[in-house]
């Protein structure tokens, strides 16, 4: 292992240049979720000439993609790293896009690990995968790889995102965002209000309702609302209206529950205002986040031997948010780290303060510590069966 540890350390060295530069230029062409064009074909550029296969696009998104090195026949183990590029929108420069969450360098940290363990793949054994995913801002495009099996037959799969803190427990909150649509019947609200059907009524107890349920929901449980459409003029009924929530919960099973029961009060609403409701999903479901104990042994310290400490209990994690990587770890064993960045400021994503940092030196060195250590992991994973099997009990 020591000799491969160097070995893992040459390559890095050598191909520096390539990963930063892959962060700079995916920072300074900052595109939306699912529009990420530029972003995505520079990658697939890049892992083409380092003798990777492309599948593109994968699977009918248009800026998704596999790249394979290796095939299965000659390997006995696949490991994935798992590459974002969407930017945020209105952080940049007259609300243009911009990356506050350091997507440019989770793109460059996983396309780096691929390239690296893809010198390593003959001796390892493993067919290596850098895959493309879109649109973890937005729609959350790891859901639609997953169901069309991408992730079927992975023994691992690796991420790294820049924080507040260092976790390998990190947590990731199961999430649905639904549109509530209301339709009623106009008229004047003046001389003739018994003759119409106030659409904004059934959104306005949809909200009353939703806050009452708070009181009756476990306390990780969040729901959170707007409005987006509830008339034309104060003097006209409203027959059309509209809202959006988003519900979370610790685990996709709370989050069935209280999907439930906002449903049923979305039913209540359309009974008290006359309404006819109508309800719809307006982007995939996000998974909770499915910690993989074995993989979070085995990856420990490899990380802490390419210099990284810190690290924060899972327990500790106090503030999850929500992404698709969730829906990933219910496919295959997944390993998802959230580091801060080492630098002297602390990295908060989605904040403006967060773009003097994905993109600086110290996310660079820290960029090369995670690509040695996950590299080592995947190395480690290959040569050993009996770890592999254990990995995909979940450490059972």
């Amino acid at each position: 292992m020591e000799n491969l540890r160097q070995q893992v350390k040459k390559l890095i060295s050598e191909n520096r240049y390539t990963f930063e530069t892959i962060s700079d230029y995916i920072f300074h062409h900052p595109e939306l979720g699912g529009e990420e064009h530029q972003s995505s074909a520079y990658l697939i550029d890049i892992l083409r000439r380092e003798d990777f296969h492309i599948t593109f696009p994968c699977p009918q998104l248009p800026t998704a993609f596999v790249a394979e090195y290796g095939t299965p026949e000659e390997s006995s183990c696949m490991i994935d790293f798992l590459a974002e590029y969407d930017a945020l929108p209105g952080y940049g420069p007259n609300g243009e896009p911009a990356h506050a969450c350091g997507h440019n360098w989770i793109a460059a940290a996983m396309a780096g690990c691929g390239i690296v363990l893809s010198k390593l793949a003959r001796e390892t054994n493993c067919l290596v995968r850098v895959v493309g995913t879109p649109a973890e801002e937005t729609f959350g495009a790891k859901y639609d790889l997953c169901e069309a099996g991408v992730f079927d037959n992975t023994d691992a799969a690796f991420q790294a995102h820049l924080a507040e803190v260092t976790c390998l427990e990190a947590k990731t909150l199961a999430m649905n965002t639904i549109k509530f649509t209301y339709y009623g019947k106009a008229a004047h609200a003046a001389q003739f209000p018994e003759k119409g059907i106030n659409a904004l009524d059934g959104v306005l107890q949809l909200f009353a309702g939703i806050n009452a349920l708070r009181q009756h929901v476990r306390s990780d449980v969040r729901m959170h609302g707007i409005i987006t459409a509830g008339g034309e003029a104060a003097n006209i009924v409203p027959a059309f209206a509209q809202c959006q929530f988003s519900i979370r919960a610790n685990d996709k099973d709370c989050l069935k529950e209280v999907r439930e029961r906002v449903l049923h009060i979305a039913e209540g609403a359309a009974l008290i205002s006359g309404a006819r409701m109508e309800y719809q999903y307006c982007e995939n479901p996000f998974d909770d986040m499915k910690n993989n104990s074995a993989l979070i042994e085995t990856v420990r310290p490899h990380l802490e031997e390419a210099g990284i400490e810190g690290f924060i209990s899972g327990e500790q994690y106090l503030t999850p948010g929500s992404s698709d990587i969730g829906n990933v770890s219910y496919c295959c064993p997944t390993l998802y780290f959230e580091v801060e960045p080492g630098g002297p400021q602390v990295c908060r994503v989605h904040e403006k303060s967060a773009l003097d940092i994905v993109n600086s030196t110290a996310a660079y060195d820290r960029m090369m510590q995670i690509i040695e250590g996950f590299v080592m992991t995947a190395v480690e994973i290959a040569g050993n069966q009996t770890l592999k099997e254990r990995i995909a009990r979940n450490g059972e």
